[in-house]
């Protein structure tokens, strides 16, 4: 046994270190609480379909790593677990098969509380206005709804209706900390006895109303949490004066945070960083997304961070940007009070994924670097590979293959050289590859044509051979990325074999698209000058429908292999979410064409 004697003038000294140091916890921990910063996730489920299979459900997952809140997003909604009993019992009559689907999605999202409460973070429900019970829409049509049939905010009854839902809403849920607000979407396919519309119904005026009554109601009556997206239509996500048209109109409150894409738009390469970012004298959270829609959705490598950090390639090139361009750019900041990490999801069906790895790595730095924004997007990706046993060699091969990947993307998707509009973008996405139909070609849900309208404009400035380049560029791109990620080692032995064939399946997929470019572009000069080069055109062809098959292999041979890709344009009708022609019936027109002259040929020679 050891012992320790201590003098007193030594005792007071610790003593003066040990209260310097428990005021300076008090204070920090005093001021966290006054001045909060965010770190949030979602797994963003597909609507109407099975909850996503994810270890981002997992609040303790969550808390290990960092995360402050969770942000609950299955449809089915905090304030569709309510009855109306107070407005009108018959809403919802007790017992009834409507009452008890009320009750069992009530149990719920009380475990979700619990289980969130439970590993130390908080809990917000993703929640989509206006949704209402089909009966109470029934009962009090007259009252609640405008000329068109719209539950509308210049109703003074829906006011009512809303404040009462707020109420029971948190006298079920005391315990909910807050809640998400989308508008501009409304989503009803998990809640089969509810019907609802868009609030914002007047413009600047529709989300002042709300505005104002969700501050009143949660924020100052009960000390609860709004985060309002500002993704919406009409110009409120994208338009600073329209923003600050109506942030300028709210009195700031604490507990009131404005939620903003760090996109001017959606989640696209090419689109400009948000504008509406600092402005006001509101909080803001920055909602990025980890699992990208429009971009494979983990099912091939696309490291996003170090352009959502320090800001994208083509923010120097095709699309440059004036002012912030980046998360870097805005930290200190005193509006940016955090960041919403969208983990899982977002869009509609494929490809699905069984390993999460691409998601693990853009989540895992993007709320890594948020816990400490003094740190430099490396010193967070050299972490991940410090805890995926990631060594050696195999670092450098690694961090060189996800910047890779970010490019790769850039140029099979869109461009980096040439311009690119904003429309454009949408013939890929989910699990589709549109084609050059024109508008009257699709049918008639379709409103427009990317491709024929990009393809349109190449071909006027002399510029599509140029843009057919780039996809074979980013084809090369891919082949380093694919050699590159036989050379990488890491401790998960799942996760290093699906590193190889989620890179394969990049580089197949990226070469149907270069070759459906090619094949496309070519028949489409054959359109205007009446002259197809059917040389090129069939080898081009050969190729695509080789490289369809190794990419169906792929998927036979390799059990983590993502589902695929299929060549129809989407549509946003479920449930398949996609039209009869697309990428291949564009092929296919151009293969008839080529077959057809051939067979002409081949009988003049006889």
């Amino acid at each position: 046994m050891i012992t320790m004697h201590m003098s007193a003038r030594s005792f007071f000294y610790l003593l003066v270190i040990f209260s310097v140091s428990l005021n300076f916890i008090t204070v920090t921990a005093y001021s966290q609480a006054k001045n909060p910063f965010y770190i949030l996730d979602m797994v963003h489920n597909n609507p109407g379909e099975p909850l996503t299979n994810s270890i981002y459900n997992d609040p303790k997952v969550l808390a290990d790593n960092g995360y402050t809140g969770q942000v609950l997003n299955d449809f089915t909604f905090a304030h569709a677990a309510i009855t109306f009993k107070k407005l009108n019992p018959n809403i919802f009559p007790e017992g009834s098969k409507e009452w008890q689907w009320v009750m069992n999605a009530a149990d719920r999202v009380r475990q979700n509380i619990r289980d969130a409460h439970a590993a130390g973070i908080k809990v917000y429900y993703f929640t989509d206005l206006i949704v209402l019970p089909k009966k109470l829409v029934e009962l009090y049509r007259d009252e609640i709804c405008d000329s068109l049939g719209r539950i509308s905010f210049e109703r003074p009854r829906t006011l009512e209706v809303h404040k009462i839902m707020l109420e029971e809403l948190f006298e079920t849920f005391p315990d909910l900390d807050g809640l998400v607000i989308r508008t501009g979407e409304t989503y009803l396919n998990n809640v089969p006895y509810h019907t609802g519309n868009n609030p914002i119904t007047n413009r600047e005026q529709s989300h002042i109303k709300l505005l104002n009554l969700l501050r009143e109601e949660v924020c100052v009556k009960r000390n609860k949490t709004i985060f309002y997206r500002t993704w919406s239509f009409g110009g409120m996500h994208e338009l600073p004066d329209y923003y600050l048209n109506v942030v300028n109109s709210i009195a700031p409150h604490p507990q009131l945070i404005f939620s903003i894409k760090h996109t001017k738009g959606d989640y696209h390469r090419t689109f400009d960083f948000n504008p509406t970012l600092t402005l006001g004298k509101h909080p803001q959270i920055v909602e990025v997304q980890c699992q990208r829609e429009y971009e494979g959705k983990g099912a091939y490598p696309n490291y996003v961070m170090n352009g959502v950090i320090n800001g994208f390639e083509e923010y120097q090139t095709n699309t440059p940007q004036k002012g912030n361009k980046s998360l870097n750019d805005i930290k200190d900041h005193p509006n940016f009070k955090g960041i919403w990490n969208w983990s899982r999801g977002g869009g509609w069906v494929g490809p699905y994924i069984s390993n999460e790895f691409w998601c693990r790595l853009n989540a895992y730095v993007l709320s890594h670097w948020a816990a400490n924004t003094k740190q430099t997007e490396k010193e967070v990706f050299d972490r991940f590979m410090d805890e995926a046993g990631i060594r050696g060699a195999s670092r450098k091969r690694f961090r060189e293959l996800c910047l890779l990947s970010a490019k790769a993307v850039l140029r099979g998707h869109a461009s980096s050289k040439l311009p690119f509009e904003n429309a454009w973008v949408w013939w890929m996405r989910d699990e589709f590859l549109g084609g050059i139909d024109s508008v009257a070609e699709v049918d008639k849900f379709s409103s427009e044509g990317p491709l024929f309208h990009a393809f349109s404009n190449y071909y006027q400035q002399g510029m599509l051979l140029k843009a057919v380049a780039e996809k074979y560029e980013a084809v090369k791109i891919w082949k380093q990325i694919e050699t590159l990620s036989r050379k990488v080692t890491m401790s998960n032995k799942n996760d290093q074999v699906y590193l190889n064939v989620s890179s394969r399946y990049g580089l197949l997929l990226h070469q149907i698209i270069a070759e459906g470019w090619n094949i496309m572009a070519l028949g489409f000069e054959g359109d205007k000058t009446g002259v197809y080069d059917k040389a090129k055109i069939s080898a081009s062809i050969e190729n695509y429908d080789h490289y369809w098959k190794q990419y169906e292999d792929l998927k036979n041979q390799n059990p983590s292999c993502a589902s695929l890709y299929k060549p129809y344009a989407f549509v946003f009708i479920g449930p398949k979410y996609h039209l009869k022609k697309g990428m291949g019936a564009s092929v296919d027109k151009y293969r008839n064409i080529v077959k057809k002259e051939l067979e002409t040929n081949t009988a003049s020679a006889k």
